[in-house]
């Protein structure tokens, strides 16, 4: 009785014995992982920022654009996506009323109390060199 070679390689391998290394070209040890590793993420500008909030609502102005939470529900709008923002005192003198006009002329509107007028008076000293900052023309 003859044996035949084994089908596939030269030798058959045991369990546990790992086979010898190839030496075809183009084939070698993988390449460190750095190689296949994401790019680094970008870092956002940064930039001046603007916060007023009360028990219920408010007002973000940074960098990625401005966003608004009124009672739980919130809305992001990017600077590429705003046409205009607009702000004012609310009646009473103690309220900041602003709003965002979008490039399609939707218009978002949120209104934050604040607890007196000199901290609308802070708020209003604040906002108006952010918002200069990131749209010059509004």
């Amino acid at each position: 009785m003859t044996t035949q070679p084994p089908p596939y390689g030269d030798q058959p391998h045991p369990y546990g014995t790992p086979p010898p290394p190839s030496t075809a070209p183009g084939f070698g040890p993988p390449p460190p992982p750095s190689a296949f590793a994401a790019p680094p993420p970008q870092q956002a500008v940064e930039g001046p920022e603007f916060m007023a909030v009360d028990r219920h609502n408010s007002v973000v102005v940074d960098s990625a654009g401005v966003a608004f939470e009124d009672h739980g529900h919130s809305a992001e709008f990017p600077w590429h996506e705003i046409r205009s923002v607009h702000y004012k005192a609310g009646p009473g003198g103690k309220t900041l009323m602003m709003a965002v006009i979008h490039l399609d002329g939707r218009f978002y509107e949120c209104v934050v109390d604040a607890k007196s007028r000199d901290t609308l008076g802070r708020w209003f000293a604040q906002l108006a060199p952010v918002l200069g900052y990131y749209r010059p023309l509004v």
